[in-house]
């Protein structure tokens, strides 16, 4: 599977696309600021993406889903409960002194059991609350597989875990969703958190000070 990743500032945050060598099929994941270069990246591996999925919806995760959904004509994908977090967009920028423009309307919400498929792979999307109410983390694998590419957002980072300070955030919840639906994964699970770099399960079971 082709996992590209890009970030740029203010908030270098990771958006990602992901592609089926065989089939040319990908998703888009967080189109943010650098929408731009996600863009650059399905053009250079003539890839034809299927969807546009989203982890959350805080700002810096959202801001280039108008640009990706002009682009790629694709359904935009979110957890029903980031709804109220996705259409005051505009809003959240203005916490950050950031001007912000309102996003293109969701089309599909994420569904308990579901496998959302481009080329020979699948995604498997799992609530995660915590961070925020509707945080998910994606499970991508080849299909039929139990998938070990783990896309969590801001649940969970290398060494960190996502704050919860923001509106919608608790703290005990965002614990309970690493420690029960992420660590379900199994200690070779590899995590590609919203920052920063890729880690594993494992390592963030032995090591992170925040789950100790």
């Amino acid at each position: 599977m082709l996992i590209e990743v890009r970030a740029v500032e203010p908030f270098f945050k990771n958006g990602f696309v992901l592609g089926c060598g065989q089939t040319r099929e990908a998703v888009v994941v967080d189109p943010g600021d650098e929408v731009d270069d996600l863009l650059e990246i399905v053009r250079a591996h003539d890839l034809k993406v299927q969807h546009i999925l989203l982890t959350h919806a805080h700002l810096d995760h959202v801001t280039g889903v108008a640009r990706a959904k002009e682009a790629f004509q694709v359904p935009v994908h979110l957890h029903r409960d980031d709804l109220p977090l996705y259409n005051g967009v505009v809003q959240q920028g203005m916490m950050f002194g950031l001007h912000v423009l309102p996003q293109p309307p969701i089309d599909r919400f994420y569904e308990p059991g579901q496998a959302i498929a481009f080329g020979n792979y699948e995604v498997r999307p799992h609530h995660t609350p915590g961070h925020c109410p509707g945080g998910v983390c994606l499970q991508v694998g080849a299909k039929g597989t139990s998938g070990k590419q783990l896309f969590v957002g801001d649940t969970l980072f290398a060494g960190s875990i996502g704050r919860t300070d923001l509106p919608g955030g608790d703290y005990a919840t965002l614990i309970h969703s690493i420690k029960h639906v992420l660590f379900a994964f199994g200690d070779d699970a590899i995590v590609y958190p919203g920052h920063g770099p890729a880690t594993t399960i494992g390592e963030e079971r032995r090591t992170n000070p925040f789950l100790q």
